[in-house]
C-alpha cells in the first residue's frame, strides 16, 4: 500500500506528497478549465503515469533479458472531451534507442500494452501505442 496525501492550497493549486519518499508535486487546473496552467493538471498526471509506466515496464524487461534501453523516449498526447469533461485519448509514441530482434521487439510491445496504468484506464479511453525502432541496415 502507498499513501498519497493531498492538500488544497487555494487558487486551484494542490500539493501531493508521496508517503514513502516524502517527494511532493503541485498541480493546477488547466487554462481551459478555470486554472492558470502553472503545473501539471490532474489529468496530465494520468498521461505522465502512462508514459512513465511504459518506460518502467520496458526497463524491467530489458533488465530481465540483459540488455540496455537507456534513452527510450516516450511522448503521450492527451486529448480531452468536454461533455462529460474527461480524457478521450492518450496517443503514445515510443522511440526505442536500439535495434533488437523481431521476437524481442514483439515481447516489448506486448509488455507496453499491458503496463499497470494502461490496464487501469477506463476502456472508453483510446490508448494507441506506436513504437518507432531504429532502422536496420540494409544488406545490399
Amino acid at each position: 500500500m502507498v499513501q498519497i496525501d493531498t492538500e488544497y492550497l487555494g487558487d486551484l493549486l494542490c500539493r501531493a506528497e508521496h508517503g514513502p519518499s516524502g517527494v511532493t508535486l503541485t498541480t493546477d487546473a488547466p487554462k481551459d478549465n478555470h486554472g492558470q496552467g502553472r503545473s501539471f493538471s490532474p489529468t496530465d498526471l494520468v498521461a505522465t503515469a502512462l508514459g512513465t509506466c511504459i518506460a518502467t515496464i520496458l526497463g524491467i524487461q530489458a533488465d530481465k533479458h540483459d540488455f540496455d534501453l537507456e534513452g527510450i523516449e516516450i511522448s503521450v498526447e492527451k486529448e480531452m472531451t468536454s461533455d462529460p469533461r474527461r480524457i478521450d485519448s492518450l496517443t503514445t509514441e515510443v522511440t526505442m534507442p536500439v535495434r533488437l530482434d523481431e521476437r524481442t521487439r514483439e515481447r516489448l510491445e506486448r509488455a507496453a500494452h499491458r503496463c499497470p496504468v494502461d490496464e487501469s484506464l477506463h476502456p472508453d479511453i483510446n490508448v494507441p501505442i506506436t513504437f518507432h525502432w531504429p532502422e536496420t541496415k540494409s544488406t545490399e
